[in-house]
């Protein structure tokens, strides 16, 4: 397993291989990952813990939903999405291998348009 820590939390990812990638994400209180969306990556997600804020969406046609534990989501490449936490949440994401593959429209970190950590 290896852990990445990541400026809203961190990430551990306990599988990856040339066709899939397996991680536990966990976001800390208060905190929101970029809004970003994937060219290739495909990526589904189940909230283990808390309460997640799932944003879809560009600024026009923004959809906000709020997802509880054991709630899934499918974020098909091409989708505009960002998570948000008012309370500690723990997701379970599995992917296909394209981690680099983020394309980062706004971020509370610094982190616009790159696919860096």
């Amino acid at each position: 397993m290896r852990r990445i820590e990541k400026p809203w939390g961190y990430e551990l990812i306990w599988a990856h291989t040339d066709r899939y990638v397996g991680k536990l994400l966990h976001i800390n209180a208060g905190n929101a990952l970029s809004r970003q969306y994937h060219v290739q990556k495909e990526e589904t997600l189940i909230v283990l813990s808390g309460e997640l804020i799932l944003e879809l969406g560009d600024e026009e046609n923004r959809e906000r939903r709020v997802l509880g534990p054991r709630e899934a989501f499918h974020v098909a490449p091409g989708t505009i999405h960002r998570f948000i936490s008012e309370q500690d949440v723990e997701l379970m994401e599995v992917s296909t291998p394209e981690l680099d593959d983020v394309v980062r429209l706004e971020d509370r970190y610094g982190r616009e348009g790159t696919s860096d950590a």
